[in-house]
């Protein structure tokens, strides 16, 4: 398995060759190209999110508190008054950042189904969703949002996968097989309860036919 440097260096290298390549196309300004290599970046270690005491959880769960908190104050600001306000956007961040992982940590298991395409999916079309629908982005740069997050997580399966075969010894090891897959073959019930949370999130993603557009444009670039 890929060590936590390697991911979020893959991962950021990959998330700039994308940015970049974007604003060759002029797809987006130089602020949302960072915004991109953000993402992937993210993406790269969000699998890691199931690890007990890894660098990777701490740092997810520190970096999505923020963006919790700042959802949690718009939302709830035309409702509570202001010290109301405060204590409630106090008891998100605290849940967020300290509760959330160690209920992660005890409901998920490493290398299960957060190490799969099912579980990227699910985190690419929620990413998509939120960008269309709270923070009013285009329907082409919530979906190129969406999949600069996919694309970090399969970077961070395919790395996994990668240290999964012992080249010296020209032999696969034990951990080969538990990161690219489609799902977690030993737990059907996480597969079905992911599957339908992917499908709730579905009539929340943006326009579908822009998904088409983007990706055939997408294909043009990379010629």
């Amino acid at each position: 398995m890929a060590n936590f440097r390697t991911h979020i260096t893959v991962a950021a290298a990959g998330g700039m060759l994308v940015a970049y390549g974007g604003w060759q196309a002029e797809w987006w300004l130089p602020t949302q190209a960072m915004l991109m290599v953000a993402l992937v970046t993210f993406g790269g270690i969000l699998p890691d999110i199931d690890a007990d005491r890894s660098h990777s959880i701490r740092l997810i769960f520190n970096l999505l508190s923020v963006p919790a908190l700042v959802l949690g104050a718009l939302l709830l600001q035309p409702w509570l008054t202001p010290g109301a306000l405060l204590i409630a956007c106090g008891g998100i961040y605290f849940s967020v950042r300290y509760l959330a992982g160690v209920l992660f940590s005890r409901f998920t298991v490493h290398r299960g189904i957060w190490h799969s395409l099912l579980a990227g999916s699910l985190c690419g079309l929620a990413t998509a969703a939120l960008s269309f629908n709270l923070l009013d982005q285009p329907a082409w740069l919530a979906w190129s949002h969406g999949g600069a997050l996919l694309l970090g997580f399969i970077i961070h399966l395919g790395l996994d996968e990668i240290y999964s075969v012992d080249l010296e010894g020209a032999r696969f090891k034990r951990s080969f097989g538990t990161a690219l897959k489609l799902g977690d073959s030993r737990r059907p019930v996480s597969n079905l309860l992911m599957l339908i949370a992917t499908l709730t999130l579905v009539p929340w993603a943006p326009p579908w036919a822009v998904l088409g557009e983007l990706l055939h444009q997408g294909s043009l670039l990379w010629r």
